[in-house]
């Protein structure tokens, strides 16, 4: 694969293939909002049935199916428990709190992404006038690339399902931890995504994630659970017309890209590796297409300087919190190698 820069940002950053784009030409096309987009039918209708739900919705983002998802479970002055570094806590702009006046109860992870069970139980309010309702758990899988162990999820949902609350998944990635989770159990990733989202009352699933598709999501739920999602992307601008090109690529993506991410996390893999034994870098071990890399020692405030160093190379990551380089279709083994070769001969100066 011959590329101009070798793109290590993120997996957004993905372009569609050939093939996603003249499923893109050729999808049947008619008005979402009227309900008659075939293409986006048929999109809704397929994850819904992958994952083991009644109805999805198809929409623009992976933030307004979470902001959907959360203000359908909730009404204003309840509450949802989350993780400290969940998406829809941290990085979607508050929404939740800003168009549905739900306040979030923000817990600590542990190092493997998980929310200690004993933390959730003694987060939930009891039904007093003092305190929001608590209505909601959300969980995130993958979560900074690690894979939720399936017996925590079962554990953790089980336990708000004790407690009368709703249960939703921020599964951008679900088909990452489905692929992470397939070669655990030597099932398929389709069987290990559906599993995986059976534990919940509510999934957003991404599209152009991992799954290489230009634009959307899916919230999946029960069909009285969509039509509430329903109505509120309508209010957040989130129906539009002639949508089933964007569909069309979105189920090419369920067709062909979801086996392929093994690849991705294979590329992780190779990288990590590559910078292993580099002094001045802590590695942390990938589990799927993310790999995390924290500066020590004297390098510590060179990380602007690395980035620097990597884009006068060809090569584009991100220093937000902590180095981050992420695999995906558009990157292949020669990208990854130019990106190693390139961290190498900074550490080398």
């Amino acid at each position: 694969m011959s590329q101009a820069f070798v793109d290590l940002r993120s997996d957004t950053v993905t372009r569609p293939t050939a093939a996603m784009r003249e499923a893109m030409r050729a999808a049947p096309l008619g008005d979402d909002v009227f309900g008659d987009d075939p293409a986006v039918n048929g999109l809704q209708e397929k994850i819904a049935g992958l994952l083991g739900f009644e109805a999805a919705l198809f929409v623009p983002t992976g933030t307004q199916s979470n902001l959907c998802a959360i203000l359908s479970h909730c009404q204003r002055g309840d509450e949802y428990i989350v993780g400290q570094m969940a998406h829809c806590y941290r990085w979607e702009g508050g929404g939740a709190a800003v168009f549905g006046s739900v306040q979030p109860q923000p817990l600590n992870h542990h190092s493997d992404g998980t929310l200690a069970l004993s933390e959730i139980e003694a987060s939930i309010k009891p039904d007093d006038a003092h305190f929001a309702r608590t209505r909601l758990l959300a969980l995130e899988n993958t979560l900074g690339g690690k894979l939720l162990p399936f017996d925590y999820v079962q554990q953790a949902t089980a336990l708000a399902k004790k407690h009368g609350l709703g249960r939703h998944l921020d599964g951008a990635r679900l088909f990452n931890a489905a692929v992470a989770q397939a070669a655990q159990t030597g099932g398929s990733a389709l069987a290990e995504a559906k599993r995986i989202a059976g534990c919940f009352d509510s999934v957003s699933v991404c599209f152009s994630k991992g799954l290489g598709a230009p634009v959307g999501s899916a919230l999946c739920g029960s069909r009285e659970f969509i039509l509430r999602a329903h109505r509120i992307r309508k209010m957040a601008g989130g129906g539009m017309r002639q949508a089933g090109m964007l569909a069309a690529a979105a189920s090419h993506a369920l067709d062909h890209h979801v086996g392929r991410l093994a690849q991705d996390h294979a590329l992780a893999r190779r990288l990590a590796d590559g910078l292993a034994g580099i002094e001045g870098l802590q590695v942390e071990t990938p589990q799927t297409n993310i790999v995390f890399v924290d500066l020590t020692g004297a390098a510590r405030e060179q990380s602007a300087a690395l980035l620097k160093h990597l884009a006068g190379r060809g090569i584009r990551a991100t220093g937000l919190y902590r180095l981050r380089f992420v695999t995906h279709l558009d990157v292949d083994a020669d990208g990854v190698d130019r990106a190693v070769a390139a961290i190498r001969e900074f550490f080398r100066r």
